[in-house]
């Protein structure tokens, strides 16, 4: 069992909506990508991002194994739950994400999102988190055709659309995963579903205007916020962005 406590948490998303709701109803959010933070200044990058509007926090755990990088742990994600009461949003890149979810959850995990394409059994994630008491997600990476996750569908609380290739930061965004978002959007909106849809991977203002057109409602963002100016800028330009790309989407 891990060695530390069951750290406190924040409301999930205080003025998420529910029930039956229309596109223009989903709640914009943005997520900054711990990846892209300074790793010797991690809590200072934490407060900057939370006084400067984040919504939440996106923390991509990678184990060498189904990623060819190997990123946080379960103690990194108790650090980072010590320092916000923002929803950390966990995006497990692992082979066995059944194995690690209880850790991950006593971390401090608000949503525990893991791959389709793992060894787990997708289900069997989806029951063991669920069980826990908090979200589930699951990603595809840009590939993967949204059929893989479409059964599922309406048992998460979260779908992921990888829009660069999983394991490293700073790559630019593959446009070619839009339909896929699209498709995601109409299979949530005829449920009736208030799953967060997201994107990850190449968020930048231009790439989140497109996003957000497509239907794309939580964004996780990196070296758009972190990397150069000013992070409460960085995060009021990207906010700009979707609620423009949102305003396409509903016309």
């Amino acid at each position: 069992m891990p060695w530390f406590p069951l750290a406190a948490r924040g409301p999930k998303y205080a003025d998420r909506v529910s029930g039956s709701v229309s596109r223009s109803a989903h709640r914009l959010l943005l997520a900054p990508s711990l990846l892209s933070a300074d790793f010797g200044a991690l809590g200072d990058a934490v407060r900057a991002a939370e006084a400067g509007g984040a919504d939440a926090f996106h923390l991509d755990v990678m184990d060498g194994h189904f990623v060819p990088n190997i990123t946080f742990g379960p103690a990194l994600v108790a650090a980072v739950r010590a320092r916000t009461r923002l929803p950390l949003d966990l995006h497990l890149m692992i082979e066995e994400p059944l194995k690690y979810v209880e850790a991950f959850h006593k971390a401090g995990g608000d949503t525990l999102v893991f791959h389709v394409e793992s060894r787990s059994d997708p289900e069997e994630v989806i029951r063991a988190v669920h069980r826990l008491g908090v979200e589930v997600g699951a990603a595809i990476r840009p590939d993967t055709p949204f059929s893989r996750i479409d059964p599922m569908v309406e048992r998460l609380d979260e779908v992921l659309v990888m829009s660069v290739h999983p394991g490293f930061s700073g790559q630019k965004f593959i446009p070619e995963v839009l339909p896929k978002v699209r498709a995601a959007r109409d299979r949530l909106d005829a449920l009736g579903s208030t799953a967060d849809l997201s994107i990850d991977g190449g968020v930048i203002p231009e790439t989140a205007v497109e996003s957000a057109a497509a239907g794309a409602t939580f964004f996780v963002c990196g070296n758009s916020v972190f990397h150069g100016g000013d992070v409460t800028d960085n995060l009021r330009r990207l906010r700009a962005s979707v609620e423009e790309g949102a305003r396409r989407a509903v016309r």
